[in-house]
């Protein structure tokens, strides 16, 4: 199995971010601040490389990081 690039939280919050959540319905889901939460998208975008929460979700799905 290969290694994930996101850590295991980084996918909870876009598994949450694709269920269509905002950045507050997040944080109560998972019991973190919404300023976490943005903390990990950033942290996901900056690896991958990309801008946005958007291309981010695209191509975490084109890596088979995420799933709808």
């Amino acid at each position: 199995m290969k290694k994930s690039i996101l850590t295991k939280r980084e996918k909870e919050v876009f598994d949450l971010l694709i269920a269509n959540k905002t950045t507050k319905e997040i944080a109560l889901t998972l019991k973190i601040s919404e300023k976490t939460v943005r903390n990990h998208i950033s942290n996901a975008i900056q690896k991958i490389g990309v801008k946005g929460r958007a291309a981010a979700v695209i191509e975490l799905l084109r890596l088979g990081e995420i799933s709808l």
